[in-house]
């Protein structure tokens, strides 16, 4: 296979499914390694860090939430999907809120697997190649001031005011991204989901609550009291900018 094949990591401790999972992925021109634990996804990271791990919930020991915390701490562009049997939407949301980009139960076709793969993996290449060019060779454009911070959306940095880098998901910058293209415009649920190819939820999921839940605790000085990232009754949300 080509250097440039995206490397997916599978977290999967019952075998047969994880063997199935490896031998789909592989004929679909992706490389693949498949781990059943914990202990052995850390050494495989190790090894090589992947472009997209996908996660499954129930594992043994250190369950899919506790690593899916631990992997978005150390690696923030780093794709997660998370994939489970559980049909409860708290598990659902409590994966979003470990900062998972998407979301899958099983069964499931590997179809739509295959195309939720694909969509995190544009999201998240883009990213990296953005952020490993040389910064001579990207064009300047005027930093965005966002409550406490700066989001330079041509580099993919969100700085505190201490000159630090916050860090992002793929999908968090997706959504600044796009409150930046339309400030101060309310703009609904239903669309930042569609939007944002969150295909999966419908209006009355929370994903995109928890996403600008997680972006408040960023970018405001008070997160219980936005004053940049607002909240439009019966809407949805705003990015309120000054008029320059």
């Amino acid at each position: 296979m080509s250097p440039d094949t995206p490397y997916l990591l599978v977290v999967e401790d019952e075998a047969t499914q994880r063997q199935m999972l490896t031998e789909y992925l592989s004929r679909q021109g992706l490389r693949v390694a498949a781990v059943p634990n914990g202990t052995l996804m850390r050494e495989a990271l190790q090894a090589e860090l992947p472009q997209l791990l996908l996660l499954d919930v129930g594992l043994p020991g250190e369950d899919g939430f506790v690593l899916a915390r631990w992997l978005r701490e150390r690696h923030p562009h780093l794709g997660i999907i998370m994939v489970t049997g559980a049909t409860d939407s708290v598990d659902r949301i409590v994966g979003l809120e470990t900062g998972a980009d998407d979301y899958v139960t099983k069964p499931y076709d590997p179809r739509e697997l295959l195309a939720r793969i694909k969509s995190v993996l544009r999201r998240t290449q883009a990213l990296a190649k953005t952020s490993a060019a040389p910064e001579v060779s990207i064009p300047e454009l005027a930093p965005v001031p966002l409550g406490r911070c700066t989001f330079d959306r041509q580099r993919h940095v969100l700085l505190a005011p201490d000159g630090t880098r916050e860090p992002l998901t793929s999908t968090e910058f997706d959504l600044l991204d796009l409150f930046c293209q339309h400030p101060n415009r309310p703009l609904t649920r239903e669309w930042l989901l569609e939007t944002t190819s969150q295909r999966d939820y419908d209006g009355s999921d929370r994903s995109i609550d928890l996403r600008i839940t997680r972006l408040r605790r960023k970018i405001e000085a008070d997160p219980d009291k936005p004053r940049t990232l607002r909240t439009v009754r019966g809407v949805g949300y705003m990015l309120v900018l000054e008029r320059g």
